[in-house]
């Protein structure tokens, strides 16, 4: 059965090929010369959402011009699109995706957009966690040839610091073969934001050096920490939804199981998330006497002004909430 927004950006998407094809909105001379100097420089670019928005930002710049389909505080595992989105993608020269099943709606969105862009899987080549029946995360690199399955791989790389330099260097060489009159300004910006993060990469694993072995477990609402355990040394005990997407409903015996891995591990704190409800967090925390610690940056950015509005914010946000909750016990 054909997903209910499908059948309007068919539509949608129908009238935008159309049009480009017909010139049916014409332009003033007067508009058209008062824009071409930007308009030589800046291409169009999509995102699909907002941390990889953010990555994208730091590489293009004013070279660019970046629309981000899924924004601050969405949810791109359950994002419905709209006919707006299926133009955007119409007029784009890059589309910036996640890949690993992240973005379950791009294919037909992209489909029905009559999109020519190149689409660029920043994941892709990255050796991403296979989650496991229980909901957790294990070590299984997946090779460059290897196309997941829905739910066969963690989608979540970006809490590792040191996959979001990889991704950069990917966004980087994208820009660069789209728009070669920008090369040397595309590799000195990438380079600028790539000293940053290996910054912050350094940060973190110093932070983390504060807090007892003991105490380095980590329970959120869904299962997106993954790559930031494996890579900074933590023990995932387990999720609130006991999956990778927001969108599981736990039954009753899994939510007295994870008060019990809980108790279990002895974990001072869990930690609730900006695009999940609390509710669930809040119950599991007060069955398993432990601190809820509100609310994580994991799958979306902030709204701006807030300490996630950018992805380096988003990871130092994040990283003083975990230290500052285990390191004092909860």
């Amino acid at each position: 059965m054909r997903t209910p927004w499908l059948a309007v950006l068919t539509l949608a998407g129908a009238f935008v090929v159309g049009a480009c094809a017909q010139g049916v909105t014409p332009v003033p001379e007067s508009a058209t010369a008062a824009s071409t100097a930007s308009a030589r420089k800046a291409i169009t670019v999509v995102a699909t959402f907002s941390i990889l928005g953010d990555l994208v930002h730091n590489v293009g710049r004013e070279r660019i011009r970046l629309v981000t389909l899924v924004g601050p505080d969405g949810d791109a595992h359950t994002f419905e699109p709209a006919p707006a989105d299926a133009r955007s993608l119409a007029t784009a020269a890059l589309i910036f995706a996640n890949g690993a099943d992240f973005e379950p709606w791009l294919d037909d969105l992209y489909a029905a957009s009559g999109s020519q862009a190149k689409r660029v899987v920043v994941s892709e080549g990255l050796p991403l966690l296979a989650p496991t029946a229980a909901g957790r995360t294990s070590a299984i690199s997946v090779p460059a040839t290897w196309s997941p399955s829905p739910g066969q791989a963690d989608p979540h790389a970006w809490q590792d610091v040191t996959l979001v330099q990889r991704m950069v260097e990917r966004i980087r060489d994208a820009l660069m073969a789209a728009d070669p009159d920008g090369n040397e300004i595309y590799r000195a910006w990438a380079e600028s934001y790539l000293v940053e993060l290996r910054a912050m990469d350094a940060w973190i694993r110093a932070q983390v050096a504060t807090i007892p072995a003991s105490r380095r477990t980590l329970v959120t609402a869904h299962d997106a920490l993954g790559h930031f355990a494996r890579q900074y040394g933590f023990e995932v005990v387990g999720a609130g939804l006991g999956s990778t997407t927001e969108s599981a409903d736990p039954s009753a015996a899994q939510l007295r199981a994870i008060v019990a891995d809980i108790r279990a591990a002895g974990v001072p704190a869990i930690f609730a998330e900006n695009i999940a409800n609390s509710r669930l967090m809040s119950q599991i925390a007060s069955e398993a006497g432990v601190k809820l610690v509100s609310e994580l940056y994991t799958d979306a950015l902030g709204a701006d002004g807030t300490p996630g509005a950018t992805y380096l914010g988003m990871m130092r946000f994040n990283v003083e909430s975990i230290v500052g909750a285990l390191r004092a016990g909860g």
